[in-house]
């Protein structure tokens, strides 16, 4: 006789942790737009710092060609000025391709798989993860793709990805729970991410995709799918959530 699952109260106020932890999950899910405030304060301080140090280096560079052309011509000035705007922006892009892997490390807070409540303790990793990732996605990724640096990048924030891999999109979220094998090819505009949302419930589950899989054009796949060796997935096709596509298929 089958057991029947638990079903968990979207809307309970309380926590099953103890000490203060219980005390923070508590006033997470009593006071939630309060709560979420008091999480995203901090959380814009974190993202604002980042882009602040890898912008350090554009800056030191603008006024580096200030004091070069300052008793320039005021045509040689004006081209100065727009240089080191133009070029800055690229010191800081592959700046924070770096700045933010190494803050995601250094940070406690690690993602892993897990259903629950949006309003929990264990949903702040996520959000954190994929702030400190779309950072980089908006501002400069862009940029980069299908470069190895967009592969590099996914590396540093978790994504075990093995050899050559190419990358052609940055619509990429939760990398620290996704797999790519060796000679996965990611078409451009593509969408893996390892979570998904349902009935007022987050549920973060690994994306695994095998070795020589291609995912194309504008494909979207969602968490708690395995894609097997050698397998296509067409472009536009969309992979719900707990989809198993078996070797060398086309789906």
């Amino acid at each position: 006789m089958r057991k029947r699952r638990r079903r968990l109260n979207i809307e309970r106020t309380t926590s099953d942790m103890p000490g203060l932890m219980g005390m923070f999950e508590t006033f997470l899910r009593s006071f939630r737009t309060l709560a979420f405030a008091a999480l995203l304060s901090p959380l814009i301080i974190l993202c604002a710092a980042a882009m602040a140090l890898a912008a350090t280096p554009s800056v030191l560079f603008f006024q580096f060609m200030d004091e070069l052309t300052v008793n320039s011509h005021y045509l040689v000035r004006a081209f100065g000025f727009a240089f080191s705007i133009s070029f800055g922006y690229v010191i800081y892009g592959f700046c924070i391709i770096f700045v933010v892997p190494a803050i995601n490390f250094l940070l406690p807070l690690r993602i892993r798989p897990w259903k629950g409540i949006w309003y929990s303790l264990q949903s702040i990793p996520w959000f954190v993860h994929n702030a400190l990732t779309y950072i980089v996605r908006y501002t400069f990724l862009e940029f980069l793709t299908p470069s190895p640096l967009n592969v590099l990048f996914y590396k540093m924030m978790g994504m075990k990805v093995g050899k050559g891999v190419i990358i052609n999109s940055t619509n990429i979220s939760d990398p620290a729970l996704i797999t790519l094998g060796d000679y996965v090819t990611v078409g451009g505009s593509a969408h893996i991410f390892a979570h998904y949302g349902q009935k007022g419930i987050l549920i973060m589950a690994p994306v695994i995709i095998k070795d020589r899989v291609t995912v194309g054009l504008k494909a979207s796949i969602m968490g708690d799918v395995i894609v097997e060796e050698g397998a296509i997935v067409k472009p536009h096709t969309v992979l719900l959530p707990k989809s198993r596509v078996a070797a060398g298929t086309s789906v």
